[in-house]
């Protein structure tokens, strides 16, 4: 009988590699390793999610014991200031046991009283531009409620996001839409100052009747109106051509705008049909909706013409650059403004699936001129001196 140990078996056995190292591996090693990585990453992901549940729930304990010190014997802020001062005296390496974050904790527990879930009405949440999927996974259709745990984002982004948002609906769209798109706290409060929950799902289009479910109601949620460049500094003097150009010299900017899952394939990508040449304004791909995006972009109002013009890109890439895997190429529209009822008429009996939305370039600049001091302000200012 042939005798051999675990090392002696991959050395006689297997047919062999070199690597860099000039060291002989199986053939099949550099495949094994990358699998074993992967489990070590979930490994990793799943030791992540749980350390940030069982902080949810030490700061949602702690937040509520002081609710109910308060309410039961009427402690006040002193208390507090001593609790902070007797915490990180004990637990000097531990972070978070200031006199804010324990206000910060109470307020948690006073707002999320059946945590470790925010339970809000069903009917409600479907009222926003969520995903159907998402919901299928909150509760059962049956039920006047959907249960929206709380531990799928982290403490950081509940601090931001219970100051910021009052309304529970929103609280509960914004944590899966967070989790969903795996947004930084950051990135979160910038879709939350941009009104995200009012634009995500938005843009006019036409898919329900041209494309099957699930893809119809995945492509609604995707599609926003509007969009928010102002990223991109002032437009008023820029043509179309400009507005390309500087969308995509700053791409990764414009890929956080139109959402998760969009990939920039070109820039006026150019498509022959029999022997003209046509260039599109951006070319995209969406890897969950698995098809071509045609992106057009005016810098004037909608116009029912422009429909026609976007309907043949689509055809032409369908046509010339999807293949047989892709599903429908998709098109939206990007004007600067537009009338619903214009948009509803020429959407009328399309066949190819798109979308029509505005963008808002003026944005940050209303903000900031709405933050400046009036002139009545400081004439006032200059009296009194």
């Amino acid at each position: 009988m042939k005798k051999y140990n675990s090392m002696n078996s991959l050395e006689n056995d297997c047919p062999v590699i070199s690597n860099e190292d000039n060291n002989l591996l199986p053939n099949g090693y550099p495949e094994w390793q990358k699998s074993i990585e992967q489990l070590i990453e979930i490994s990793k992901l799943r030791a992540a999610i749980n350390v940030n549940a069982d902080t949810l729930k030490l700061y949602w304990n702690i937040g509520n014991s002081i609710l109910q010190k308060q309410k039961e014997k009427g402690w006040g802020k002193k208390v507090i200031e001593q609790l902070s001062k007797d915490l990180t005296n004990r637990f000097p390496n531990d972070r978070g046991y200031s006199v804010r974050n324990l206000g910060y904790m109470k307020y948690f527990a006073q707002e999320y009283p059946d945590f470790p879930i925010l339970q809000v009405p069903l009917a409600k949440l479907k009222g926003q531009a969520i995903r159907q999927v998402s919901l299928a996974k909150l509760g059962d259709k049956e039920q006047e409620f959907v249960q929206v745990p709380l531990a799928q984002i982290t403490w950081y982004h509940h601090i931001s996001l219970l100051t910021k948002v009052k309304d529970n609906i929103e609280r509960a769209y914004y944590i899966t839409e967070t989790a969903h798109n795996g947004w930084s706290r950051d990135v979160m409060m910038m879709q939350i100052n941009n009104g995200y929950i009012n634009a995500k799902g938005h843009a006019i289009n036409n898919f329900d009747n041209v494309l099957p479910s699930p893809q119809s109601d995945l492509a609604r949620y995707i599609f926003k109106d509007p969009y928010n460049f102002s990223f991109l500094g002032t437009m008023a003097l820029q043509n179309e051509l400009d507005i390309e150009k500087t969308l995509t010299d700053k791409v990764t900017d414009f890929l956080l705008e139109m959402g998760q899952g969009f990939a920039y394939i070109g820039r006026q990508y150019h498509i022959s049909v029999d022997d003209d040449d046509y260039y599109i304004d951006i070319l995209m791909y969406h890897l969950k909706l698995h098809c071509y995006v045609v992106v057009e972009l005016k810098a004037v109002e909608f116009k029912p013409e422009f429909i026609s013009k976007l309907n043949f890109y689509i055809s032409a890439v369908d046509e010339y650059v999807k293949s047989p895997e892709d599903k429908p190429t998709i098109g939206l529209l990007l004007c600067r403004n537009k009338s619903a009822k214009k948009v509803e008429f020429s959407l009328r009996g399309v066949t190819q699936p798109m979308g029509i939305a505005q963008y808002d370039t003026e944005k940050l600049f209303s903000d900031v001129a709405s933050s400046l001091p009036q002139i009545e302000d400081l004439e006032a200012l200059l009296s009194e001196e």
